[in-house]
């Protein structure tokens, strides 16, 4: 039970806020598990007729955030690709964050932060905390310097009712080189031992109704390696972010099959399929909705 005696429950946020868990549970609820992803690649912009510069990245962004916003229980802006136009993209993903706040929808920042001690809790106050220009409901941040050297980022978002997602089993080839390690005790099976003790410190275990607000990445595409690490993700009972729905092959089927009993904890992500349908807001949407009843349907 954490220090202020509460559940993990709506109210867990010292701000008053909601839990980013139970707020993620009631939006994939009421609108399905669909995250789209906010991906303004140089290629994307050409293929939108946009100039890959600050114009063409805001344009690009909000033009994706006002197709998909009522669909999607998440966007998910990523970092770099802000960051690689300097400090105009950031500024651009600060508008893009508060705009997808004005519109309901929840924010994961896709930036991958991990490091130790001051530095980290100075990445987790530029993401987490209220009153940051780049504060979102959530971040993701890789644990490859040991899970706890997260702690600032962890306390900081239940402290402010928002979310992380940690990096566990990544389908890139070499994330099988750390990843796996271990064997019976590999380094994605701690990581996924530990996400789960996060939330039950804040009171949701596997028998909860809610999600909890600490999360984890896990690609769309790692196929049996969930069996054969033996992951058990529905007994963390966190959000699980799965990238690589659509463009990158993997299907909602291949969700439903590979995650299991932890598939209604699964926020399915796409980012290049749904993009590649615009520049036209209803064409983007549209592509939104059949992801999302693809998903609704397995």
């Amino acid at each position: 039970m954490p220090a202020d005696g509460m559940a993990g429950g709506a109210t867990a946020g010292t701000a008053g806020r909601e839990s980013f868990g139970y707020r993620l549970g009631r939006a994939m609820a009421d609108r399905g598990p669909l995250c789209v992803g906010i991906d303004p690649h140089p290629a994307l912009l050409g293929g939108w007729g946009l100039n890959d510069d600050v114009a063409g990245l805001e344009r690009f962004s909000l033009t994706v955030l006002e197709a998909v916003a009522s669909i999607a229980a998440a966007v998910k802006p990523q970092v770099a690709l802000y960051e690689r136009h300097g400090s105009a993209g950031m500024a651009v993903l600060e508008r893009t964050l508060a705009a997808a706040a004005d519109a309901s929808v929840l924010s994961i920042a896709d930036a991958k932060r991990g490091d130790i001690g001051s530095t980290m809790a100075a990445y987790a106050d530029a993401w987490l905390r209220d009153g940051s220009a780049l504060a979102a409901d959530s971040v993701t941040l890789s644990p490859y310097l040991g899970f706890e050297s997260l702690r600032p980022a962890l306390d900081l978002a239940a402290q402010t009712g928002r979310g992380v997602f940690v990096l566990a089993l990544t389908s890139n080839p070499e994330g099988a080189s750390v990843q796996h390690v271990g064997g019976a005790d590999s380094v994605a099976r701690r990581i996924v031992r530990a996400a789960a003790a996060e939330n039950r410190r804040y009171g949701v275990d596997q028998d909860s109704a809610q999600l909890g607000s600490t999360g984890l990445v896990v690609g769309a595409t790692v196929g049996s390696a969930l069996t054969d690490l033996d992951l058990d993700l529905a007994a963390v009972r966190g959000p699980i972010l799965a990238p690589g729905l659509g463009a990158q092959g993997a299907t909602a089927a291949d969700l439903r099959r590979t995650f299991g009993s932890a598939y209604g904890q699964v926020l399915g992500t796409s980012s290049r399929d749904i993009l590649g349908a615009g520049p036209r807001i209803q064409d983007l949407r549209d592509a939104a909705q059949r992801t999302l009843e693809e998903l609704r349907a397995a």
